[in-house]
Parts: structure tokens; sequence; C-alpha cells
């Protein structure tokens, strides 16, 4: 999972090219090369991210409907205010009636929400999962910002290699059912009793994707372990908000904290010493695949089975896997020597 540095500069054009995307000049989001569809019906796609007003889904949803308009498309974005299943359900039961061509959604559960797809798919609504999966039952896509092993991997890597890979850790989660968390953390959990024997995992916290909450279990977490020397919080949420947390208290510094989070939300932080590392992908780049794997769901350039291959844009050709997954890429590790290339 090492980026090498090489890769940087590559990287950094492929972040700014989004980043004119989300203001209508961009790449991947912003490019009308079609998926190669050649029917004309006309396609109506729905984003239900896991909850509004989370800045996450904010960028990757306004990349998602870049591209389902550059294509002809009608987007729209629905969702609930606090990240919760039985929310999402009623949204997606809304699309399903309306006939929408697709639902490109991030779950907040991975079988709560399956009565509600199965019904959208048999009213003949593509469902496109993306961030967060499903059961692949109740799906015909998902689109996987990286692999699994991998982001567990390159976040007990960052905690170990700044804690001197010994001492008590914590993780700050998002919701408990959040399936792509849960997914993290049991690799996390894994790679830690594998290779970092001297690093001992005290609690795992939730805050739900609040960011008040988030902090609030941050200060939570330091005083329930005075002896804590890292928190890894895979959830862009969840590490802004220990990262401001952390920004005023007498732990700064003492205590690291890395995870997945936005550049600009973390940007500060890493100036100021709060946060040494951390990591994410592009989340652009996941709602622009996730819009145009819909798109080719809907007019047939494919069916979701594996080994299928369609276009996305600039963003290249991807090919679906095992399961139904279409896989994006790595994550990519930003700190204070890169940081300042990267606009999202």
């Amino acid at each position: 999972m090492r980026i090498h540095s090489k890769k940087v500069a590559g990287l950094a054009a492929v972040t700014l090219a989004f980043a004119l995307a989300a203001t209508g000049c961009g790449k991947g989001s912003g490019d009308s090369g079609g998926t190669g569809a050649s029917s004309s019906k006309k396609v109506s796609i729905t984003f239900i991210p896991k909850n509004l007003g989370n800045p996450y889904f904010d960028i990757s949803d306004a990349a998602g409907k870049k591209v389902v308009e550059s294509l002809g498309g009608t987007y729209s974005q629905v969702g609930p205010q606090e990240a919760s299943p039985d929310a999402q359900a009623q949204y997606i039961d809304t699309e399903a009636q309306k006939h929408t061509s697709a639902i490109v959604i991030s779950s907040n559960d991975p079988e709560a929400l399956g009565d509600s797809l199965t019904k959208a798919r048999d009213a003949g609504t593509k469902v496109v999962t993306f961030d967060s999966d499903t059961n692949p039952k109740y799906r015909d896509l998902f689109i996987n910002q990286a692999d699994a092993a991998g982001i567990g991997k390159v976040e007990v890597d960052m905690v170990a290699d700044q804690i001197g890979d010994a001492g008590e850790v914590a993780i700050l989660s998002a919701s408990a059912n959040a399936t792509n968390q849960n997914a993290w953390i049991e690799i996390m959990k894994k790679e830690l009793a594998a290779s970092h024997p001297n690093i001992k995992l005290v609690e795992t916290a939730y805050g739900d994707d609040d960011p008040q909450k988030s902090a609030d279990k941050t200060a939570a977490l330091l005083q329930k372990h005075p002896n804590l020397k890292g928190i890894i919080s895979p959830t862009t949420v969840g590490i802004a908000a220990a990262a401001k947390y952390l920004s005023t208290s007498d732990k700064k510094g003492k205590v690291a904290l890395t995870g997945l989070g936005d550049p600009n939300e973390l940007r500060a932080y890493v100036k100021d010493g709060t946060v040494t590392e951390f990591a994410l992908w592009n989340p652009g780049d996941l709602g622009a695949l996730a819009a145009y794997a819909a798109t080719a769901l809907v007019k047939g350039d494919i069916k979701g089975d594996e080994g299928d291959t369609f276009k996305a844009g600039k963003l290249g050709q991807f090919t679906v896997g095992k399961d139904g997954v279409v896989l994006l890429g790595d994550p990519f590790k930003f700190n204070k020597a890169n940081i300042d290339q990267f606009k999202f």
C-alpha cells in the first residue's frame, strides 16, 4: 500500500481535475465521454447517501450529478438527516414507486435495507451501492472505494508508525452497523494481532457520523484511557471532529490521530501538528464511477456479471469483479509534505 513519491504528482493532477469538476469543468464527473451505451432510454438516477450534510457525500454526489447530467440523464439526491437504515428505507420505497431508473446508495446496514431494495429491483430499478455495501443479493453492483484489506492495513501502518509500534489505541467509527466501517475494523484487528503484538486495541467507539457526538466520543476515549497513544478514525466526519477536539486539548501531540479524511477538512490540523498523516481516495471519483456504472446498467451495456467491462469517462475502463464489485483503487496517504497539492 506504499505510495511512491513519483505517484504523488499524478494523483495531484487527478485530484485537481476533480476539484475543477466540482465547479463545472473537470475530470471523471465532468467528462462527457459516455459509457458506450447504445440505448436511447432516458435515465433517472437518485443518489441516497448515508445522511445529508455530510461533506464526504456532498463531494461524491456532486460528482455523480455531473456525470448523470453529462450523459443526458436526470439526477436527484434524497436521504435522511441522520445515518440510519430505517430512514434510508423510506427513500428507497419512494424511488421504487416513481420507477426511478437506478438508485445509487451508501448503505447504513447490510441487511436492514434488503426488503426495500428487493422491491425496488422487482419494480425495475437498478441498485448500485457505493462506499458502504449491502448483502450482494440486494443490489446489482457495489462500487468499492478500495480493497478492505488495503484500507485496514494502511490505517494500522500509519498509527503504528506514529506511536512507535507500541501502546494503547482506540477506534472512532461511524455507526455500529456501517458495512464498510465494520469490514475495515475487522481487518485492522487481524492486522494488529498478526503484525503489531505490542499495540493493544482498547475500545471501538461510535460517533454515528455526527460531528458533536464524534467529538464527545473522542473526549470520552481520552478520559477513559489515560495511557491512550493513538486513535484511528475510519470516517471523514469522525476524524475531523476528533482533530478539532484534540487541537485544543492537552493531548495534542501526545495522542496520534489517523484514519480516513478529507484534505480540506484536515489541512489546518496537519499544519498545526494535531494530525501527522491520514489516508483517503477521491470521493468525487467514487461518486462519478458509481454514476457511470448505474448508467451502463440502465442502458444495458452491462448486466453486473463478473467480467463485464464499461468505460467511465476519463477515469478509464473498469471490470466487474466477483460478487458484482467494481474497485476504484488504493487509498493514498496525506501529510504535511503533500497536502497542499490536494484541494478536496
